[in-house]
């Protein structure tokens, strides 16, 4: 089995591989330049302000010291097992069980959880999911998913200019190169996408089991996590039925809340929580 760490890298790779392919079809990298910083604009934005946009979207609330002491513990105690800075801590008032982090880095980071998952988890599989969360902050996977998306668009805009250059001639307008042949071109235009944004669900979905993994082993207890696992998804409030969770954001949560059915799985951002759960399982028993 390859490291979740190693996947991340070829993905990542496999990606920019991707961009520059492109590039080079499209026969200049001026375009491609263009797309790029494009790409690069937008996502810094959203590196930077993405934070403060979700936690205003979902009126979250600061979680109380007094009412919720326990857990401010068990964050604190994780923190310095990790050794990271506590990150603040939020509540959004949501019958949904579930939990997800946010944040540039481990300096500037936040941990919301729902008043469902409160409702739903014992101590033990709260701990594990907090874990899981704080994983996400450690691991930098907001760094590592925002410069997937920056080539990810990157490479919509290059597909598009490629489509437009296909259908008005305007391709490789250097004599000294071959022009494509726009039947192809439009091809390519299609499918890169499409592959950009496989490579970039799979990433996502390596980055979740890499925070399950790290998770397990911060908080000592595989098998809570899965059992919260397991208890999230079988929440009866699991699939929102009045639109509490945006389409956009869903793929911060632990468990996406808005995958139901098979071929959503297979463009979800998330991996099946059954093959998490197998995961953590396998790894208990190499623990004991």
């Amino acid at each position: 089995m390859i490291p979740n760490r190693i996947k991340a890298v070829v993905l990542l790779g496999a990606l920019s591989g991707l961009l520059l392919a492109m590039g080079s079809i499209i026969g200049g990298f001026k375009g491609l330049q263009v797309a790029f910083i494009m790409a690069l604009v937008m996502n810094f934005i959203s590196y930077f302000f993405s934070e403060s946009i979700v936690l205003n979207l979902y009126k979250a609330q600061p979680l109380d010291t007094e009412q919720y002491g326990w857990i401010h513990e068990t964050i604190e105690e994780l923190c310095q097992t990790m050794q990271i800075p506590k990150p603040r801590l939020w509540i959004v008032s949501m019958p949904i069980a579930n939990a997800f982090a946010t944040g540039r880095n481990p300096q500037h980071a936040s941990v919301v959880v729902t008043s469902g998952i409160l409702d739903l988890l014992d101590k033990d599989e709260l701990r594990g999911v907090l874990a899981h969360e704080l994983s996400h902050v450690k691991n930098r996977d907001i760094l590592v998913t925002t410069m997937a998306a920056t080539i990810a668009t990157a490479i919509g805009y290059v597909a598009n200019m490629l489509q437009y250059s296909a259908m008005f001639g305007s391709m490789n307008s250097d004599n000294n190169q071959k022009r494509t042949n726009p039947l192809i071109a439009l091809i390519i235009a299609m499918i890169m996408p499409l592959a950009a944004s496989l490579l970039q669900l799979a990433l996502s979905r390596s980055r979740e089991y890499l925070a399950d993994e790290s998770g397990a082993h911060y908080c000592h207890e595989p098998l809570a996590l899965a059992s919260a696992l397991a208890k999230i998804s079988n929440n009866k409030q699991y699939t929102p039925a009045n639109n509490a969770v945006e389409a956009t954001t869903s793929s911060l949560f632990i468990i996406n809340p808005l995958t139901s059915t098979a071929w959503a799985q297979l463009f979800s951002t998330h991996p099946p929580v059954e093959k998490r759960i197998e995961k953590l399982q396998a790894m208990a028993q190499k623990t004991h």
